[in-house]
């Protein structure tokens, strides 16, 4: 057999060898587990994926599906899908509480902004926002619409189905809106419980760890800071306030985007609770049905 010949014939089978081989990297020499084609041992050691902002995956050109990546802004791993074509977020690195469904897939971006004048710092965006509003009818800064003292357990989606049959506990176990089309029923949970939303540590906190409902003085102490007590206030406030609209307590019906803001308190008032209320004309605190989806901004505990 001419050399020239052999020498094609080893390099064919080492090619096939290496195409099928098994991999092990590890300290000790060991050989790779049957079942995996990629075998990584390490008592000291971990394994770095790699890491990158929000901007910089969307860059990607085509990602392929299951592509996996840490992303440092919202502080979460990311995997893709390429039958929806879009990032779906797991382990959290202690920022939203467990369980909870972030609509679109993306948890809120965890961004401090500090009223001056109460020296409060919150979220800068609303829960669900993808950005901070860049005028006070900017639909990609309203967020959710979350029914007072629920998780966040899929029903602030603003896509999310809705049920008209009441939860007689703190957690549905399903994320439809709860819609109270019985007379004189204005809350999705009945019998009613206060101690909802209460603190940082509160029953259904929706937002990340270390941050809470505000309370109603929270709420009044901001809008006196305000420069005018309406939307346009609100929006050249600090906290770039926007008029998100509403989900309606009684059909589930959306109404008020681009018109009203109405943002939640942690307070309650008999079978009510407090909420933030502003249009074009004026803004003050009033006292809502806790079946009405409205918008949530987080406070810094």
């Amino acid at each position: 057999m001419k050399p020239i010949r052999v020498i094609f014939i080893i390099i064919a089978l080492l090619t096939t060898y290496l195409l099928e081989a098994q991999v092990s990297i590890s300290s000790d020499g060991s050989e790779p587990d049957s079942s995996a084609m990629l075998d990584v041992k390490s008592t000291s050691k971990g394994v770095l994926i790699p890491r990158m902002t929000t901007a910089q995956r969307d860059a990607i050109t085509n990602p392929e599906a299951s592509l996996l990546i840490f992303n440092i802004t919202t502080q979460c791993y990311e995997g893709y899908s390429t039958q929806d074509k879009q990032w779906y977020s797991f382990g959290c690195i202690g920022s939203y509480p467990p369980g909870a469904r972030h609509c679109g897939g993306t948890p809120t971006a965890i961004v401090d902004v500090t009223n001056p004048t109460t020296g409060k710092t919150w979220m800068d965006r609303n829960l669900g926002a993808s950005r901070v509003a860049t005028d006070s009818t900017d639909a990609l800064a309203y967020g959710d619409l979350y029914q007072w003292g629920r998780f966040a357990d899929g029903h602030q989606c603003r896509d999310s189905d809705q049920t008209s049959e009441l939860s007689s506990t703190d957690n549905p176990g399903h994320g439809d809106f709860i819609a109270t089309n019985s007379f004189g029923i204005h809350d999705w949970r009945t019998p009613k419980n206060d101690n909802l939303w209460q603190g940082v540590n509160g029953i259904n906190n929706p937002c990340p760890k270390g941050y809470r409902l505000p309370t109603e003085a929270e709420w009044q102490d901001e809008l006196k800071s305000w420069g005018s007590t309406n939307a346009t206030g609100a929006f050249n406030s600090p906290l770039k306030l926007p008029k998100a609209g509403y989900r309606d307590y009684n059909l589930g019906n959306f109404g008020g985007s681009d018109q009203v803001g109405n943002y939640w308190s942690s307070t309650v008032q008999s079978t009510n609770s407090y909420y933030l209320y502003f249009n074009d004309n004026n803004a003050n605190l009033n006292q809502g049905y806790r079946a009405q989806g409205y918008s949530v901004r987080c406070i810094k505990d």
